[in-house]
């Protein structure tokens, strides 16, 4: 049991201080995602450690405080996105339906058959917005009874697993499919014109996740992110990027991304939301995220039902308010923060 105890604790070490090394390699990227589950795996792992280590007092001791460091350390990660933590997005006061906006976004996973049960995940939670990423060629064509409900649509059918599909109730305007870093992977900027006819700039982005078999680095999906944050806070109008960035909510990129862009995460004060993986309770993440400038606050969010996918959809609902702007603040990057985006943006 010695044994396990020691060799156990200092992986989970290892799980918390490889993200810290500024690196873009998936090893040091991956470990960003899963803090939930080593706060968890700590707490269990320093119980075990006062009930069945019979061993040198003062390596009992080294670990044990080494494990309870690392669980404040998580908790203070993990705290903000906890209904403790402090909202960055407050809730609205008045219900203001032609100043608002709902979107859905859904990682279909490209391989998923059941292309009937996306639709009527969509036409059940109607969004105004619907993005669906991940979808090829077969997705287009069997979810094109949504065109019935969304007249406004932007398609870009892909074999990659980096298809996107955007379906929308309120009129587009100027839809563009660009591919800011990788040749073969899109993203869709639109504005969007409200039912007040306030116009909103949206990004629907979905970058390349650093794991093995996809992308060995996360330099791409950094740099794709740092560039729509650039895009965003250059933006005169009130600004959404949805997607699956391929990030978690908690990571030093997303929080690096908000800064830069002056966006806001509507997760913060309210809960994780997790979309990913579906299919393994304890292996789940925050990887499928709307942020909003600070012109917006918030009706609803939560998480949908899944419908053979990887991940579960996302929907929130979103209201326009332009005094919103002054009540809510977003974070500043420091010299740091803009010294390592530009680092970022410049590299590949």
């Amino acid at each position: 049991m010695n044994t396990f105890l020691l060799i156990f604790s200092s992986f989970l070490l290892c799980c918390t201080l490889l993200p810290l090394v500024r690196n873009d390699y998936w090893i040091f990227r991956v470990f960003d995602y899963p803090r939930l589950q080593k706060l968890l795996l700590n707490i269990v792992i320093g119980t075990l450690w006062a009930y069945f280590f019979k061993g040198s007092v003062t390596v009992f001791w080294v670990f044990v405080v080494a494990q309870l460091v690392n669980i404040i350390y998580l908790f203070n990660l993990i705290l903000p996105f906890t209904v403790i933590g402090k909202k960055q997005v407050y809730a609205v006061n008045k219900d203001l339906p032609k100043q608002s906006i709902s979107i859905m976004i859904a990682n279909v996973f490209e391989d998923n058959t059941n292309k009937k049960g996306c639709v009527a995940e969509v036409l059940k939670a109607n969004p105004d917005v619907v993005v669906l990423l991940e979808t090829n060629k077969l997705w287009e064509q069997q979810t094109i009874a949504l065109q019935d409900t969304y007249p406004h649509h932007v398609k870009v059918p892909l074999e990659n697993t980096y298809g996107l599909l955007l379906y929308s109730k309120l009129e587009l305007i100027d839809p563009q499919v660009k591919y800011l870093v990788e040749e073969d992977v899109p993203s869709i900027h639109t504005q969007i014109r409200l039912p007040n006819r306030q116009v909103v700039q949206f990004y629907a982005v979905h970058p390349t996740p650093p794991v093995p078999g996809e992308n060995v680095r996360s330099t791409e999906r950094d740099k794709e992110l740092l560039l729509v944050a650039d895009l965003a806070k250059g933006c005169t109008t009130p600004v959404i990027v949805a997607g699956d960035l391929n990030d978690v909510a908690w990571s030093y990129t997303t929080e690096l991304f908000l800064k830069m862009s002056g966006l806001l995460d509507p997760r913060r004060g309210r809960g994780f939301f997790n979309s990913f993986n579906a299919h393994y309770p304890f292996l789940r993440f925050p990887l499928d995220h709307a942020f909003t400038s600070k012109h917006f606050k918030l009706k609803q969010i939560k998480r949908l039902s899944n419908f053979g996918s990887d991940h579960f959809p996302i929907y929130l609902n979103l209201q326009y308010e332009a005094e919103a702007a002054i009540q809510q603040k977003s974070m500043k990057p420091d010299a740091e923060d803009i010294e390592e985006a530009e680092e970022k943006k410049a590299k590949i």
